[in-house]
């Protein structure tokens, strides 16, 4: 049945590019507008197999995104890692975490306090924020920080786009399947050299219902601004001072053993550029950044409340910048060189007051103990970098670059067996070298072919190095970490083409897109179950043996994406989309853990004048291919339709009104986590919203 409805749905050339917004790009050849945060693209950005690029129109796509995760959703090659609606993770190409370089405009990060991720990068910026998503597929880069499966770059919205005067956005949604609301209200003052811009959202999550009519707890309320001051003294110059904050409130997470009470974050952020028409010299860009996050959680809700009450308070800081300069000493030659910084600070206790023994009797007295989470830790990296790009001919290009990473650690005030566990522990230093090169070539106007390799190299990060018998992955273990894992390498290789065809009768345009990768790695890190350690807390539960990260040898992944599209008769556009991703590790003779399965997705629509609808169905394959001593279990395939129809009512104001998973499917993502410490449910993987309703409202003047 699944094959004739695919290929009933491939003989229908129907489909519209829900990403973009129907109206003309603007010309920017006459007057210049340089932005800070598109320092990824050059050239065409749909014209480049290993770059890829989503425009965000969320009038279009009629969802009401619970953080920037949502916006990955719908992103050939990703899945979503979900804890519930809020705590939510990209994944790519089955690298997640810090296996994925994340950022925003270029460079500005903030890294979470929870060492359950409860609190990732994308619940600390806003999802109206975000203009487009550029994605690197791979170390093909070394311009953008360490990177071992990719870089991802959220890009936000410039105040200027509209030009000088007022200008606003108010925006209003509302879902039915747990009775969301989200509001935000975006204004901006641009004069000739100054400008000044404000935006505020405010979101009301509830718990939702699956397919089967199970009501999933999953209910947060957060709020968020920011304040943006810019200056442009000259043509080609360009400083801005952005300050942001995130207050997230009562936030349940289904797939966690805690809940969060607040989460706040705030960050501030300096950049500034300077662009040359001639000469050597050709640009420099300086930023700078300071983030903090101040997370409580607490297990008050939980069935484990009746026996010790929890309460966890963890803070993060994350600081950094970076300095570039682009020169230009020959017509066909551009290189840039920089140096960038990441500090990562992170502190923090939980505290336990036991009510009860392990026979569930109420002790004379309650017992608090004071456990260490982060053990007072830090990981520093210096990066230093050189890339060029040499113009071999007209249509060839070769890109190269080399990055040296100075990466400095250590724990300051470790737990007793920690320390007991390591005697050398203390600071350390590592030395890592990655590097990339790339040729593209034109083979004819519409085909570009590229043919990438890199070298991408990650240190361990702080759980994988610091976290002291804690419970931080999909199964119930404890986890140690190891503060002597050497770095992950990376060595990947990628061929694709992409390209459009225009045809001089019949179908409008042709587009297509092809790659395939290849990635073999060295030091792959890993937990497994350590037979020399047992369990610290409550050590009597099951299971009793722990698991601690180790490196691993012998790992690999490789995949493809494929695109193909059509646009006909001015109004309408199709399009399929295929993304599947194979692992091995060939140590412990399973898949590599968090392996998507094979997803294809079609697209069909129409639009004309004010009007537009979109029907989107998409299939989600069987995920036999797992780890078992991760805790993965084998996953159902399913089908989701998502009808979305919208309309300009008049100039600046759009409505859009959505029916998501029509048919009430009753199914969950392979990558979501298991329930954990929940009344009512076993350890399962949680299951996603069934039928939802959603309208979405935005006006722009």
């Amino acid at each position: 049945m699944k094959r004739i409805i695919s290929v009933l749905m491939i003989s229908m050339p129907v489909w519209i590019w829900g990403q973009e917004p129907s109206q003309p790009e603007r010309d920017t050849t006459a007057v210049p507008l340089y932005r800070l945060n598109e320092v990824i693209l050059v050239g065409d950005e749909r014209q480049d197999p290993v770059l890829a690029v989503a425009k965000q129109d969320l009038a279009r796509k009629v969802v009401q995104p619970r953080n920037v995760a949502d916006l990955f959703a719908d992103f050939n090659g990703f899945s979503l890692i979900k804890r519930g609606n809020y705590a939510i993770d990209p994944s790519f190409r089955a690298s997640q975490y810090e296996q994925l370089n994340v950022q925003f405009d270029g460079g500005t990060k903030i890294m979470h306090a929870c060492p359950n991720r409860m609190d990732p990068i994308t619940t600390h910026v806003s999802p109206e924020e975000i203009e487009k998503i550029e994605v690197i597929k791979g170390p093909y880069t070394v311009r953008y920080g360490a990177t071992l499966g990719g870089v991802v770059n959220l890009v936000t919205r410039d105040p200027r786009e509209l030009g000088t005067g007022l200008h606003g956005n108010l925006s209003s949604g509302y879902e039915s399947n747990g009775g969301s609301y989200v509001s935000t209200l975006r204004l901006q003052q641009v004069w000739d050299r100054f400008d000044l811009g404000t935006q505020i959202g405010w979101r009301d999550f509830g718990n939702y219902q699956d397919g089967g009519g199970t009501e999933i707890p999953s209910a947060f309320e957060s709020l968020d601004y920011n304040l943006q001051l810019g200056f442009t003294p000259s043509a080609g110059q360009r400083a801005e001072l952005t300050w942001r904050q995130s207050f997230g409130r009562d936030v349940l997470h289904a797939g966690l053993p805690m809940d969060t009470e607040t989460d706040d974050s705030s960050l501030l952020s300096a950049e500034y550029s300077w662009v040359f028409s001639d000469g050597l010299v050709r640009g420099l860009t300086a930023k700078a950044y300071h983030a903090y996050v101040d997370h409580l959680m607490t297990n008050a809700l939980r069935p484990s409340f009746q026996m010790t009450e929890a309460e966890a308070t963890v803070d993060a800081r994350t600081f950094g910048g970076k300095t570039e300069i682009q020169l230009r000493p020959l017509p066909a030659l551009t290189s840039y060189h920089g140096l960038d910084f990441t500090g990562i600070y992170r502190d923090g206790v939980r505290e336990r007051l036991v009510k009860r023994n392990m026979a569930g009797n109420l002790l004379p007295e309650p017992v608090l103990f004071t456990d260490k989470i982060w053990q007072d830790s830090y990981v520093n990296d210096l990066g230093v970098f050189t890339e060029v790009e040499y113009t071999i001919a007209p249509n060839t290009q070769l890109t190269s670059g080399l990055r040296l990473d100075f990466v400095f650690s250590d724990i300051r005030d470790p737990e007793a067996d920690f320390a007991a566990l390591y005697p050398t522990l203390g600071s350390r230093s590592e030395t890592n070298l990655s590097g990339n090169i790339s040729l593209k070539h034109q083979i004819t106007r519409g085909l570009l072919a590229e043919v990438a390799f890199g070298r991408g190299v990650r240190s361990a990060n702080m759980i994988e190095r610091f976290i002291n018998h804690f419970m931080v992955g999909q199964d119930p273990y404890e986890y140690v970490g190891n503060p002597l894992l050497d770095a992950e390498v990376n060595h990947q290789l990628e061929v694709g083409i992409k390209g459009t065809h225009t045809f001089r009768s019949g179908p409008d345009r042709l587009r297509y897109g092809l790659s395939g990768f290849y990635g073999w790695y060295d030091n792959y890190i890993l937990p497994v179950i350590d037979p020399e350690l047992s369990r610290k807390y409550m050590p009597n539960a099951l299971p009793q043996e722990v698991k601690r990260f180790i490196n691993l040898d012998k790992a690999y992944k490789t995949g493809v994406e494929a695109s193909l599209g059509l646009d006909f008769l001015s109004a309408f556009r199709w399009e399929a989309a295929l993304a599947y991703t194979h692992t091995r590790n060939r140590d412990l003779g399973e898949s590599l853990p968090l392996t998507p399965p094979l997803n294809t997705r079609f697209t069909l629509g129409y639009e004309k004048g004010s009007y537009w609808a979109t029907l989107n169905y998409s299939i989600t394959q069987r995920q036999d291919e797992i780890a078992p001593s991760f805790g993965e279990i084998e996953t159902p395939g399913y089908q989701l339709w998502d009808l979305r129809a919208g309309m300009e009512l008049f100039k600046g104001m759009r409505l859009g009104v959505a029916l998501l998973n029509i048919f009430d499917e009753q199914y969950n993502n392979h990558l979501n986590f298991s329930f954990v410490n929940q009344d009512g449910f076993s350890r399962t993987p949680i299951q996603d919203p069934g039928r939802n309703f959603s309208a979405y409202m935005q006006y722009q003047f």
